[in-house]
């Protein structure tokens, strides 16, 4: 007997059922869509499941920043994250990081990482560290600058502006200032902001 999916090749790509994607738990993902599902999704949708994430950390008083990897063939997702600096108490929960440790060890050179916000140096390093053959960047408005670092490693990077992603952000940069320098520079920066200026 096959298990019937919630999501299949008659179901609308809907923001309900993009934000289902984006809360369930990655490994659970084939109970919730089947893999014709999973080839219909676009980079559009996998941004817009980015931009999802982000806002689940945003809503857990966190950096709204959330990620997604996807393995290229297939377009099935293998890792999921969101930036958790504050609810997990932890300098480097970045969205990056998160979909990284979520997907685990795999080969990432078959895989692409979908960000809602240009990634920091660190997190564009560990991209390139770890192999990764193509990165789309839902956010060049608020941050940028590792875009060149990642082509100059070898790595495919796409814009793909999000501009429900650009507004969460801009707006939680303006509400706390403070927690965005954190999460880019470190506590020593919002503690002794001319130290690092």
């Amino acid at each position: 007997m096959t298990m019937q999916t919630l999501l299949n090749q008659q179901t609308a790509k809907s923001e309900q059922a993009l934000n289902a994607i984006a809360h369930m738990p990655t490994k659970s993902l084939s109970v919730l869509m089947d893999d014709d599902f999973s080839r219909s999704l676009t980079d559009a949708d996998f941004m817009r499941i980015a931009v999802l994430l982000a806002q689940k950390s945003y809503e857990e008083g966190g950096c709204p920043i959330g990620a997604v990897i996807v393995e290229n063939s297939s377009k099935q997702i293998v890792g999921k994250g969101h930036n958790t600096l504050v609810q997990d108490n932890h300098p480097y929960s970045h969205g990056e990081t998160s979909a990284i440790r979520d997907a685990g060890r795999l080969d990432f050179s078959q895989t692409t990482l979908y960000t809602s916000l240009s990634p920091c140096v660190v997190c564009a390093t560990l991209l390139y560290m770890r192999g990764f053959s193509r990165v789309v960047v839902g956010d060049i408005t608020n941050a940028c600058g590792t875009e060149t670092l990642l082509r100059e490693k070898g790595i495919q990077v796409d814009i793909l502006q999000d501009q429900q992603g650009i507004a969460l952000y801009a707006g939680f940069r303006s509400e706390k200032p403070e927690q965005d320098l954190e999460d880019w520079q470190g506590l020593s920066a919002v503690i002794n902001p001319t130290a690092n200026g």
